[in-house]
């Protein structure tokens, strides 16, 4: 969508049109919990007694298993938001279980996103809750190393299957480096890392070391990879919108910046419908299981911003914001031209 056709839609508009989705159900909030963590550890159960099968047997469980695992996070992330329950001490605490789970300190996820959600596609304000990315101009600007460094980082071994190892597994351990000066960031740290221990040193104690790194293993590693890719395809995708100065808005950017990945309907149940992204970052306040509503009333949202699976697969290969064109290109055109 071109420029003077975003202009035809105000955001604001939208913003006062889904007002009304904002307001979560207690019923069907409790509900979305259970046919997710009921299932979740029912595929654990199944894939480390699949063990005594065959290995490829608990192999599949557990990569079931890791789709409800995204979905537990989906829940723990709308609680980020208050979405998902009306009250903010509810929010808060089944977001900290949650995030044992996840092992995603709760508090510290919350301000890191909420961070992005205020920030998304300013370019003067990159760097906390979102993936990191060049103008043009800055990678031209870079040393070889710079630009090498920069490749690197952006390749899909790296942003998929390093990352987020790193990210779940390593850096959330400790509060970020802007959020260690304060106490409550580091309980919260603290807090999931002891419970997580607890819970992990007991499975392994009663089921073995092996058969846990087995079963756990590939259900964390495929988990967070999928967390990460829907996470990019949301925001890094061509036809996105990055502003600077005076030229940003919140709204123009939350909405039009992020992609409507329009999945099959059971890849869209498991990810939580955070695929509706454009509608989520202009009202986060809606359930995640109330956005499929706004689809539904409201038929124009669907082709805004629209990105198919088979469409999102050449995102990896767009890398710098190219601020002439205003759209991502990759690194070969961006040198090129």
């Amino acid at each position: 969508m071109s420029r003077s056709q975003k202009k035809e839609i105000s955001a604001k508009d939208w913003m006062r049109i889904l007002l009304p989705y904002r307001q979560p159900n207690f019923g069907r909030s409790v509900f979305e919990i259970a046919v997710t963590i009921i299932p979740f550890l029912a595929l654990g159960v199944a894939a480390y007694w699949a063990l005594s099968v065959h290995y490829l047997l608990s192999l599949m469980f557990s990569l079931f298993a890791a789709g409800f695992l995204v979905r537990v996070f989906i829940i723990q992330h709308d609680c980020s938001h208050g979405a998902f329950f009306k009250t903010k001490t509810l929010n808060n605490w089944v977001g900290r279980v949650l995030g044992v789970v996840t092992l995603t300190p709760f508090a510290i996820w919350r301000r890191a996103h909420l961070i992005h959600h205020g920030a998304s596609g300013n370019l003067d304000n990159r760097g906390i809750g979102d993936i990191h990315m060049l103008t043009v101009a800055e990678y031209k600007s870079r040393s070889r190393i710079g630009r090498l460094a920069y490749r690197l980082y952006r390749h899909p071994f790296v942003m998929f299957v390093i990352g987020p190892i790193y990210v779940f597994l390593i850096a959330q351990r400790l509060p970020d480096k802007f959020l260690r000066g304060e106490r409550k960031y580091w309980f919260s740290a603290m807090g999931t890392n002891l419970f997580a221990v607890l819970i992990i040193g007991s499975l392994i104690y009663f089921f073995g070391l092996v058969p846990f790194l087995l079963v756990y293993g590939p259900m964390v590693l495929v988990a967070g990879a999928l967390g990460i890719w829907m996470f990019f395809v949301q925001h890094q995708f061509e036809d996105t919108v990055w502003d600077e100065g005076e030229d940003w808005d919140r709204n123009e950017a939350a909405f039009f910046g992020s992609s409507h990945y329009d999945l099959p309907k059971p890849l869209r149940w498991i990810t939580g419908n955070i695929g509706i992204h454009h509608v989520h970052h202009l009202n986060s306040r809606i359930p995640f299981y109330r956005l499929t509503e706004t689809l539904r009333d409201h038929p124009k949202l669907k082709d805004i911003k629209r990105l198919t699976f088979w469409e999102s697969l050449k995102c990896v290969r767009l890398k710098l914001w190219d601020e002439q064109s205003r759209k991502l290109v990759t690194i070969k055109a961006a040198m090129v031209g």
